[in-house]
């Protein structure tokens, strides 16, 4: 595996939680480190820091669906779990941006993209998608450029 800043900082954060005992956290950071090992080998690659802050990012999206799914299921001991480790990958995610740091970075996209409407959404979005990597849910943002136009 690479021993870039992030993956190195995953990889001797397992060593740490395996030495405290933790062993949730423990495997919240080895389900990390699988997903990074899985991608290398199914794409013949080797992770850089911006394809592991994807693959953290899509990560978080598919816990907070799962966490969704057992609330509503009424299975709360799950929606837990999920929700803990949720918060185990966000910690290793950049800061998160405040509401104005997204509306500037939607306005900024809006007028760079000289979108005139709904029609332009995409071409909005690929110029947000890279800056917001990590750092907002894309729904969230897909939202903002939806009321943007409206």
């Amino acid at each position: 595996m690479s021993e870039l800043g992030l993956i190195k900082t995953i990889k001797d954060a397992v060593k740490t939680s395996m030495r405290a005992k933790d062993k949730p956290r423990t495997q919240a950071l080895r389900l990390m480190q699988a997903e990074f090992k899985r991608v290398e080998v199914d794409e013949r690659i080797e992770l850089d820091d911006t394809r592991a802050i994807t693959i953290l990012d899509k990560m978080l999206k598919q816990r907070r669906d799962s966490i969704k799914q057992y609330e509503d299921a009424g299975r709360n001991e799950l929606a837990e779990a999920e929700l803990y480790e949720v918060n185990i990958i966000q910690e290793f995610l950049p800061e998160a941006l405040s509401e104005e740091e997204l509306s500037a970075i939607v306005a900024k996209a809006i007028t760079d993209s000289d979108a005139q409407g709904m029609k332009d959404m995409g071409k909005v979005m690929a110029l947000v998608k890279p800056q917001i990597l990590g750092r907002a849910e894309v729904g969230k943002v897909s939202q903002l450029v939806k009321s943007s136009f409206a």
